[in-house]
């Protein structure tokens, strides 16, 4: 996490929020045209394969959700660790990342056709620019922890400081500055530190919140508060709640082509070990003012393949079938693990 800064705000970066309406609408731009992160730096990395989610069982099937596969990364430059937002891209073959201390990270995935990774390839990494091309660890501006795609550019979260970033598409060379900021509401700037947004989506085209973004808090004030999210979009924001149960945070949302959200929750503790949770908000219950549970998808502990789930992507594949990637965060640390986890969603 960074450490706290200014909460200043310009009036070129509240209008380059405020104009965010204007494009949102636009077709999505093709995301291969060229490399991404042409100028950013290798990394070594190899992957060790996970079988079953369920350890010591065959188990592949868990409610609606069916584990394909998944991979341990281990990578030569901790730069690369900290993965805490993710974008699938081309079916599923490529992948956009962004971890916690501010860096791009981009990646080929070996991939069988139903989607189960192989391998990934081919990784660099680059370091996020501010508008005046300065890194967003020398602005203090750099605890990113959410990243999503629109027809607009990308988007991506600062916790710590409360704020969204915007930044074109696609990444050419990994030298892109950022466009702007977002503008967002007071109450969302007031989040509390460690406690703020973590969780960004951005809603497909055809959904009923088309041009917007999703903006969900992490955690709360306590346990016995729920949390907060933001429907941002051309007209201002709009606050919803999403019920906090069994001392779950939220750390990442993704939307399903069909317009519902998909939000992951993570938990640990002494009391409580580790555990992940993945909720689905159905596209009409997403509104201003709306006090939301959600269908329970997922709900794991220590006994299955994760750690400090962060990231969550979506993306379809060629058959039509809805797949789910999961990344952890291992906050570069020897004691925890990058994992890249994929299940195929059964309607």
């Amino acid at each position: 996490m960074s450490m706290a800064e200014g909460r200043h705000r310009s009036g070129l970066v509240r209008l380059a929020g405020c104009v965010i309406a204007a494009v949102l609408s636009m077709p999505l731009p093709s995301a291969f045209a060229q490399d991404l992160l042409s100028e950013g730096e290798p990394v070594k990395s190899r992957t060790k394969p996970i079988e079953t989610f369920h350890i010591g069982r065959d188990d592949t099937r868990f409610g609606k959700l069916t584990f394909l596969g998944g991979l341990e990364v281990l990578a030569s430059d901790r730069k690369i660790g900290g993965l805490s937002g993710l974008i699938s891209l081309d079916g599923g073959n490529r992948f956009l990342a962004v971890t916690d201390n501010g860096h791009w990270v981009t990646g080929k995935v070996e991939q069988e056709a139903d989607g189960t990774p192989l391998d990934l390839k081919d990784i660099r990494f680059a370091p996020l620019l501010g508008a005046d091309g300065k890194t967003l660890t020398a602005r203090w501006g750099h605890d990113t922890e959410a990243l999503t795609l629109d027809g607009s550019g990308l988007y991506v979260t600062a916790e710590t400081r409360n704020a969204v970033y915007h930044y074109p598409w696609p990444l050419s060379t990994g030298r892109e500055k950022m466009i702007g900021e977002v503008a967002l509401p007071e109450s969302a700037r007031k989040l509390p530190r460690n406690a703020g947004l973590e969780s960004l989506a951005a809603a497909p085209e055809g959904s009923p919140h088309h041009g917007n973004l999703i903006a969900i808090a992490e955690s709360a004030q306590s346990g016995l508060h729920d949390l907060t999210g933001y429907i941002i979009g051309p007209s201002g924001s709009k606050r919803f709640t999403l019920q906090r149960q069994d001392r779950f945070d939220a750390t990442d949302a993704a939307f399903l082509p069909n317009g519902d959200l998909i939000v992951m929750e993570r938990r640990f503790s002494l009391r409580d070990l580790i555990g992940l949770r993945l909720r689905r908000i159905a596209a009409e219950d997403l509104k201003a003012d709306a006090v939301i549970e959600g269908e329970l998808l997922l709900e794991a502990d220590f006994n299955t393949q994760i750690d400090n789930m962060e990231a969550l992507a979506i993306h379809q594949t060629e058959a039509g079938d809805t797949i789910l990637t999961l990344v952890s965060d291992d906050n570069r640390s020897i004691l925890q693990r990058t994992l890249f986890l994929r299940f195929r969603l059964e309607e």
